[in-house]
């Protein structure tokens, strides 16, 4: 099922709209704490080790990124990816920088600048909207667990990242990235081209090199796709490794907030910070006893080496140039020492996406409704947020309407025996994922993430660029992980792996070993919009 009819059929997971014309690319192109020091695709552990030697602070960071924001993301090339900034970011960091003089170190995350989906909650003097007008004016009252445990952690919280507004649960027609409250977020590699969504910002920021990292959340592919679009590494976790309370949800069975780095091992960092068991989301009980002290410890250049990797069959196939780039990658897998074996998973999981579309349906009437209740937006249920959207269509739904909602609120509770059947066959994803890794004996599973990134087209919506692979591991809960695997003119493609539940150690392994022997990110170029001619090449 690929990514446009999955949102036909179903859905994925402070700015004014940036009309998308020519703009100006004049803006910094020298980001730097000293002529020694360059910003620009610093990895954590390299700003750990300059802090730590003195050649940094975290605050001198913070005002780095802060610039850098300021020249790309709001002039120049106009990426519009940061939906707001946390006021109180270099006070945050200042501290964070006298807790480091003081000898107190919290881990690899101190003093490490980031940006946060605008539908995670954060305590603070931010905003929670999920990119929606009606939700303008509900600041938290506490953080959602994965913001507590990322400032317990030491990270930074630099601000909000633009969203496709709700996750990209409003409407069959949408154009991912866009939101009635952020407007147009673009892509950094060719700017009238999508971001992908709904993690749209915190992709393209991180692409951007306007954070270190990132935190992004999806139901269905929206970590994955906007990686894979932006050309970074994203990590969608097994649904009850990071808790879900505090993050506007869409979907019980299968939300999850994911890392989103440059890096493999920066992912894995930015993922060991927000684990951990919280009461309020009984989910993550599950993850009691599965949660490793340092997920870096399982990084390993060699890890692929008597491997066995299973490769979706049917990505041998359709774009020339995407299936080159898929092909590519499998020959680093065997040049790495793995074995491979062609499998067919796509053809038995895509018959379940009618009953996924329906769960979530259902389960997102029944999540919002109970995080609308106490919210301090303009509205305070499903019903309530139908009619401000249709009292302000002029602004809230200029491009596209919002028949996904309307559909969710015509749905019933969670004991309609309609839902109770569409989950016990969506969820059968995970037996039949489980039973071809036992049968094939695997270590993981294989695939293009998604096809090169699609225009913007605000008139249409998105549309199709094939070789969509989210949905198995979505449904199923099971985590995915997405690593550059090539460019086609300038457009980034990901390379995904994916397991079995609680498999993460393995599969960042082969995602790190596959990066290491590739190398493919590549630092995006604002290339304003494809024209075939020698200064773009």
């Amino acid at each position: 099922m690929d990514r446009r009819n999955f949102i036909k059929n179903g859905s994925l997971a402070g700015l004014s709209l940036t009309p998308i014309a020519k703009q100006s690319l004049t803006f910094s192109e020298k980001n730097t704490v000293n002529d020694s020091f360059p910003i620009e695709e610093t990895s954590i552990e390299a700003l750990q080790k300059a802090m730590q030697d003195g050649k940094l602070t975290s605050a001198q960071l913070v005002k780095i990124y802060l610039q850098r924001i300021n020249d790309i993301d709001k002039n120049g090339p106009s990426i519009n990816a940061v939906i707001e900034l946390n006021p109180d970011a270099l006070s945050i960091a200042e501290n964070l920088d006298k807790e480091r003089k003081a000898g107190k170190v919290r881990g690899p995350m101190h003093g490490i600048p980031i940006l946060i989906k605008d539908n995670i909650n954060t305590g603070d003097k931010m905003m929670t909207t999920a990119g929606s007008l009606a939700l303008v004016g509900n600041y938290a009252a506490n953080d959602a667990h994965i913001v507590a445990q990322l400032r317990k952690a030491g990270a930074v919280i630099l601000g909000k990242t633009n969203l496709s507004e709700w996750a990209n649960w409003r409407s069959t027609r949408s154009t991912s990235g866009w939101s009635s409250r952020g407007g147009q977020t673009k892509n950094p590699n060719m700017l009238d081209r999508g971001p992908c969504g709904s993690s749209s910002g915190s992709g393209a920021a991180v692409s951007a090199n306007l954070c270190a990292v990132a935190v992004g959340t999806e139901t269905d592919g929206s970590v994955i796709a906007p990686s894979s679009f932006n050309g970074i590494v994203g990590i969608k976790p097994t649904v009850g490794l990071l808790s879900r309370s505090g993050i506007i949800p869409i979907s019980a069975t299968q939300d999850t907030a994911g890392p989103m780095a440059r890096t493999v091992k920066d992912a894995a960092i930015l993922l060991g910070a927000m684990t951990g068991i919280d009461e309020a989301d009984p989910v993550t009980l599950t993850s009691k006893g599965k949660i490793p002290d340092n997920y870096t410890q399982f990084l390993d250049a060699n890890a692929l080496k008597g491997k066995r990797i299973g490769i979706e069959q049917s990505f041998l196939h359709g774009h020339e140039a995407v299936v080159a780039l898929y092909k590519n990658a499998i020959e680093i897998l065997k040049q790495q020492g793995a074995t491979i074996v062609e499998v067919n998973l796509l053809k038995e999981t895509n018959p379940l996406g009618r009953a996924e579309n329906i769960v979530l349906q259902y389960e997102f009437k029944d999540g919002i409704n109970k995080y609308l209740a106490t919210a301090k937006g303009k509205v305070h249920s499903l019903k309530e947020l139908i009619a401000f959207n249709n009292a302000n269509a002029s602004t809230v739904m200029p491009y596209f309407k919002q028949e996904l909602l309307e559909l969710s609120e015509e749905r019933g509770s969670l004991q309609d025996s309609a839902y109770k059947e569409a989950l016990a066959k969506s969820t059968s994803a995970r037996a039949i994922i489980d039973n071809l890794m036992h049968v094939q004996n695997l270590d993981a599973i294989a695939g293009t993430s998604i096809g090169p990134a699609c225009c913007i087209d605000l008139i249409n919506g998105d549309y199709d660029t094939g070789f969509y692979f989210c949905p198995p591991a979505a449904m199923a809960g099971y985590p995915h992980i997405t690593v550059p695997m090539g460019a086609y003119l300038h457009l980034p493609v990901g390379l995904s792996f994916m397991g079995t539940a609680y498999s993460e150690p393995q599969l960042l392994s082969i995602a790190y070993a596959f990066e290491q022997a590739s190398k493919k990110r590549a630092i995006p170029k604002y290339i304003p919009s494809f024209i075939p001619t020698k200064n773009i090449i």
